[in-house]
């Protein structure tokens, strides 16, 4: 067997104020082998976006641990999980996350331009042409529509060729049609790069698609099953 991509270990999580302790996380525990692709689902509230904030890092759990590609994420300071983030994880948000003043090709470049890459420009340009956007390279965010801000978005994340990608409600923000054109672009661009995939998503449709679907009610995890692939 191969060694997990990631490895989510005891997990909790817990917030504390003035009216006592809420348990957002319980004991959560799984493991991703490489290329593997799972939905985890569950109720608003029930604590899925925490749980995918942690495995990227972006937030610390009360107790337990996230290994990515073998490291502890939290042995290592913020810099360095920033770092870590940067080399082996993509993210895809509903929110889409673009910058406002740059181009759809500026965006895809800017991770690329921080990763030192010479050739950001051309690399971006491939990967939005691979997205069906090459007529909107010049295009900023606030003329395009949502699914185009979201396929920009998908480039940005891909164009990196990351270990692992994150996708938080990645069509929560589209229509129908245009949400189902955007998936069957991720789960492609999924399988040409051989990227584990990791989403948190309400559609119980899209959650089938994964062959892992984990549900968590509560803050725990109440099953894990395998899904019939319907790619």
């Amino acid at each position: 067997m191969p060694e997990p991509i990631i490895s989510v270990e005891h997990v909790h999580k817990s917030v504390t104020d003035s009216t006592g302790t809420l348990e957002i996380l319980r004991d959560i525990h799984f493991s991703l082998a490489p290329r593997e692709t799972a939905a985890i689902v569950g109720a608003s509230g029930s604590g899925k976006s925490t749980l995918l904030s942690i495995i990227a890092g972006l937030d610390t759990p009360t107790q337990g641990t996230v290994r990515l590609a073998g490291q502890d994420l939290f042995a290592h300071d913020e810099d360095a999980r920033a770092e870590l983030r940067a080399r082996q994880v993509g993210f895809v948000f509903q929110s889409f996350q673009l910058m406002g003043n740059l181009t759809a090709l500026e965006n895809v470049m800017l991770p690329l331009e921080l990763a030192g890459r010479s050739d950001a420009r051309k690399a971006a340009g491939e990967m939005l042409a691979r997205v069906g956007l090459s007529e909107r390279l010049g295009h900023y965010p606030r003329v395009l529509s949502g699914g185009e801000q979201q396929r920009v978005a998908l480039a940005r994340a891909f164009v990196v060729q990351p270990a692992v990608l994150l996708a938080d409600e990645p069509t929560g923000s589209l229509d129908f049609a245009t949400g189902e054109t955007v998936m069957n672009l991720m789960f492609d661009l999924n399988r040409e790069q051989g990227t584990t995939l990791v989403l948190v998503t309400h559609d119980r449709g899209i959650a089938q698609r994964c062959q892992r679907r984990i549900t968590i009610e509560a803050g725990r995890i109440a099953r894990q099953e395998d899904a019939v692939a319907t790619r």
